[in-house]
């Protein structure tokens, strides 16, 4: 439900509503929130309620610290699993510099931008993300251990599957909060878990990307256990994924799709650093080689970006390499622009490889550009890239660092 300021606050006096937590994401994508009372609802929507920017990381410094969050009315959700005995919910916010304007670091206004970008050129991007994380055992301290929560593979079943309780909790927690996850498994990993979810426009899915990861990581931690998100937690076992499907439209044009997907290979090791920006990134993708070659491919999923089989109405290509450490807002923001570059200069698409890269000769894979090969050097590609140094700010590129 899309909700007003006024249905805001008539919301919070109606149920009882205790605490009020204002939600944003810092620049390396990590949730972080203020607790409010009801009472102090209607100064956060006009003034703003004060945080110190300079104690969040890659935000501010000391000489420049006052920052304001103004939440956004249409991101309510109440979080289920609080105090029965009184409601708390979330809004993700607007943050702002003293002087009322927008402040720059924020991933969620880049996002923004990048979406009005798009309308501008009568283009509509959805995005469907697909998930995975692992569930490992805590000890007698609450303390997360590396022993994972069941043995089981891909797409087991109970009792090797454990997690299937927990999967379930979840998304019955998502449903609650008008989050709606299309379908959940047991991964390939011991104790990996992957849920998958509808297409929606970018920024309710960067929303629900947060909403995601912080509902796991609480009924996980519920039930006694660790759920972890990072790119490789087991050396030996599957990395978790961050799957990004892109379904693109424009009005009276049939290309745009291709154009789109053209201009994201386009740019993709300039944007590698932000969509793997840690240095486990490049252990998960040196576990799956072919996932360094910048190629795509139809229902190949040894490509780094694949058309599934789909219907007519569900048209809509798939990127492999992102994983979970990705900052979501800045992903899909660099991707708009990326695709919306292809779609203006009107970049034509590879040859499509429809072999398989994990065994393909060097015959193939010879013709094939690669993905930054570490994070040193995908900070490099992208420090130097004009492309970047054009959609995103110079405080931005800043940040970039081994």
């Amino acid at each position: 439900m899309q909700y007003t300021k006024e249905e805001v606050i008539d919301f919070i006096e109606s149920e009882g509503v205790r605490f009020i937590r204002l939600a944003f994401c810092d620049v390396y994508g990590n949730q972080k929130n203020i607790a409010i009372v009801p009472e102090q609802l209607q100064r956060a929507f006009e003034e703003g309620i004060p945080f110190d920017g300079s104690s969040v990381r890659g935000f501010t410094d000391e000489c420049n610290s006052d920052l304001f969050l103004f939440p956004i009315p249409s991101t309510l959700t109440t979080l289920p699993w609080r105090s029965t005995s009184g409601k708390v919910v979330r809004m993700f916010c607007d943050i702002k510099n003293s002087d009322g304007t927008p402040f720059e670091k924020s991933s969620r206004y880049i996002l923004e931008k990048a979406v009005a970008k798009a309308k501008e050129m009568g283009i509509s991007v959805d995005f469907g993300v697909e998930c995975c994380f692992y569930l490992f055992q805590t000890d007698e301290k609450g303390q997360p251990t590396r022993i994972p929560f069941d043995t089981a593979g891909y797409l087991d079943v109970a009792p090797a599957d454990k997690g299937e309780n927990i999967r379930r909790e979840i998304t019955l927690t998502l449903k609650e909060m008008d989050i709606y996850p299309e379908s959940s498994h047991h991964d390939k990993g011991p104790g990996q878990n992957g849920i998958d979810f509808k297409h929606s426009s970018a920024i309710l899915a960067a929303d629900n990307t947060m909403n995601f990861m912080t509902v796991v990581n609480a009924i996980a931690s519920r039930n006694g256990l660790y759920a972890d998100f990072s790119p490789k937690p087991l050396e030996k076992q599957n990395g978790n994924n961050f799957h990004i499907n892109m379904s693109v439209k424009q009005s009276g044009e049939v290309e745009c799709q291709k154009y789109f997907m053209a201009g994201i290979l386009h740019h993709i090791k300039e944007i590698t650093a932000f969509l793997n920006p840690t240095e486990d990134s490049y252990k998960r993708l040196r576990s799956v080689d072919s996932l360094f070659y910048i190629s795509w491919g139809h229902e190949n999923r040894s490509t780094l970006i694949r058309i599934p089989s789909s219907s007519k109405n569900r048209e809509r290509f798939e990127l492999r390499s992102p994983d979970p450490s990705t900052n979501p807002y800045l992903a899909f923001a660099l991707l708009i622009y990326a695709g919306l570059d292809g779609i203006k200069n009107k970049i034509q698409l590879p040859e499509s490889v429809e072999e398989n890269l994990h065994i393909a000769s060097v015959k193939v894979t010879s013709k094939l550009e690669t993905l930054p090969q570490s994070l040193k050097e995908a900070v490099e590609i992208a420090k130097q890239s004009p492309f970047v140094n054009e959609v995103l700010p110079k405080s931005w590129i800043e940040l970039l660092e081994v």
